[in-house]
């Protein structure tokens, strides 16, 4: 075997090497790819879309709609209209 045939079987194990194992490569993209997997497992992408578009529809109504304004008021303030009475009662 003469010196380029060494030469170029060196530099073809060192170029798989590089592709296989160095920075940037097969075994990185792997890594990468199994970590994505876990994140998206993690977040679960369709929760977060169907509570994201939930948001948005009470973002709508609460600019649009009085009904919605109202029942807020309603629930978190205790808003009681002039012509309601309010009776109160504790759970035990």
């Amino acid at each position: 075997m003469n010196k380029l045939s060494c030469l170029l079987i060196i530099l073809f194990v060192w170029l798989q090497y590089l592709l296989w194992f160095g920075k940037n490569g097969v075994y990185d993209l792997i890594i990468i790819f199994n970590s994505i997997k876990n994140y998206q497992n993690i977040n679960n992408f369709n929760h977060m879309k169907i509570r994201n578009n939930q948001l948005l529809y009470e973002i709508y109504d609460l600019h649009h709609g009085f009904n919605a304004i109202e029942e807020r008021a309603r629930f978190d303030l205790g808003m009681v209209k002039s012509d309601e009475t309010f009776y109160y009662t504790e759970y035990k």
